[in-house]
C-alpha cells in the first residue's frame, strides 16, 4: 500500500492569538467589574449607553483593550474568509492574518480620525464624541459575539462557502442595526442637521466600505 502524504496546517499560533483575546477579556472583568456587566447587557438594556457613556471617553482603558478584542475577532474571520477563498495564495498564514488585522486596525483608526476632525471643523466635538463612544461599543460587542463562531470554524467545523457568507452577512446586518440603535437615540440632533447627516453618511459610513470592497476584489 503506497503512503499518502498527509498536509496538517498548524493552528498553535491561532490558538495563541485567541488565548489573548480571552486574557483580554479576563483582564477587562477583573479591572472593570460592573461596567464589564453593562456591557454584556447592551442590547437588551440602555444602562451602559446612559451611565458609562456620559463622559463620552471613546478611549477609556475598557474600550481600548476591548478594542483589541474586536480586532482579532474581525480579523479571524476575514483571515477564514481570505482563506477559503484564496487557497492559492503563497503568504504564510501567520504573515496573511498580520497583514489583515493592520490593514483592518489602520482602516478603522483612519476613519475614527476623521471622524473626530470633522467634529471638530463644525464644532459638534461633544456630539461626534458621543455617537464614536456608542459605535466603538457597539463594534466591540459585536467584536465579542464573533468569537464563537471562529472557534467553531477553527476547532470544529470546516467552514464552507455558505457559512462564511451567512457569518459576514449577519456581521453586516449588525452594523447596519448598530448604527439604525444609534441614529435613533440621535434624532434630534439628525433632524436638526439632517444635510450634515446626510453628507457624513455618504462620505464616512458607506464610501470608505465601496473602497474597501474594490481594494479587496482587485
Amino acid at each position: 500500500m503506497e503512503a499518502v502524504e498527509r498536509h496538517i496546517s498548524s493552528l498553535d499560533w491561532i490558538t495563541i492569538t485567541l488565548m489573548g483575546a480571552f486574557l483580554l477579556l479576563a483582564i477587562v472583568k477583573t479591572a472593570y467589574p460592573q461596567r464589564f456587566e453593562d456591557f454584556m447587557s447592551l442590547l437588551t438594556s440602555n444602562k451602559f449607553m446612559m451611565f458609562r457613556g456620559k463622559k463620552n471617553k471613546a478611549f477609556h482603558p475598557f474600550n481600548i483593550l476591548l478594542f483589541f478584542v474586536h480586532l482579532i475577532s474581525f480579523s479571524l474571520i476575514f483571515f477564514l474568509f481570505f482563506n477559503f477563498f484564496w487557497e492559492e495564495s503563497a503568504l504564510d498564514p501567520t504573515v496573511l492574518f498580520i497583514r489583515i488585522a493592520t490593514a483592518y486596525a489602520s482602516f478603522v483608526l483612519l476613519k475614527f480620525g476623521l471622524e473626530k476632525i470633522i467634529g471638530n471643523v463644525f464644532d459638534l466635538d461633544t456630539q461626534i464624541d458621543s455617537y464614536l463612544y456608542q459605535k466603538i461599543s457597539y463594534r466591540n460587542f459585536i467584536g465579542l459575539i464573533l468569537l464563537i463562531p471562529s472557534l467553531i470554524f477553527i476547532y470544529t467545523y470546516t467552514p464552507t462557502a455558505f457559512s462564511l457568507y451567512t457569518i459576514v452577512g449577519i456581521l453586516v446586518l449588525s452594523n447596519i442595526f448598530s448604527l439604525l440603535l444609534i441614529y435613533r437615540e440621535n434624532q434630534s440632533l439628525i433632524t436638526a442637521n439632517w444635510f450634515y447627516f446626510i453628507l457624513y453618511l455618504c462620505a464616512l459610513e458607506i464610501s470608505p466600505y465601496i473602497i474597501l470592497y474594490k481594494v479587496i476584489t482587485i
